[in-house]
């Protein structure tokens, strides 16, 4: 097999089936602080940061009141979210605090550092960012990931000094 993904690839972004429209628009827009970009109609809504037509679209066209999926079925694990710095994560990890809104996770992969939660319909995310790559862990020449506890006190201190905006 010859063919390889062109290395400038990415993923565009995803689609999240949800049981209430509203609910989840509370959720990405007012506490992960997405901005809304367009409304198809009262069953859909595409949302993004900095100004891209979408990150993340939410529908209820097969899911309207509909429960959560269940837990051991095949289908997404989970939507990681990227954060372009450290202190980033942390604001955003703050604020899910502020909000009283749980994580289920958080975890230092040597490449990365994320938290996990599950938004109002159970679906999966992870919010981290990305160490620089020379510092990634490497054994014999290939990259060596693992899960370690994330050191969430030193991450906060990411916030230290910060001018309220």
């Amino acid at each position: 097999m010859d063919y390889k993904v062109p290395p400038l690839t990415k993923i565009g972004h995803v689609h999240l089936k949800v049981a209430d429209l509203k609910r989840s628009i509370d959720f990405y827009t007012g506490v992960l602080g997405f901005e809304i970009t367009q409304f198809f109609g009262d069953s859909a809504v595409f949302v993004s940061a900095g100004g891209y037509h979408h990150h993340i679209g939410l529908n209820t066209w097969y899911s309207k009141n509909a429960p959560p999926a269940p837990e051991h079925t095949a289908g997404l694990f989970h939507v990681a979210i990227l954060y372009s710095e450290r202190k980033e994560l942390a604001a955003i990890v703050k604020r899910l605090s502020d909000h009283d809104y749980p994580l289920t996770g958080a975890s230092d992969h040597g490449v990365s550092e994320a938290v996990y939660l599950n938004d109002p319909d159970g679906n999966g995310l992870e919010l981290y960012w990305d160490k620089p790559k020379d510092s990634w862990p490497m054994k014999n020449e290939k990259l060596e990931m693992g899960t370690l506890p994330l050191d969430l006190e030193g991450l906060m201190k990411e916030l230290e000094g910060r001018v309220k905006g």
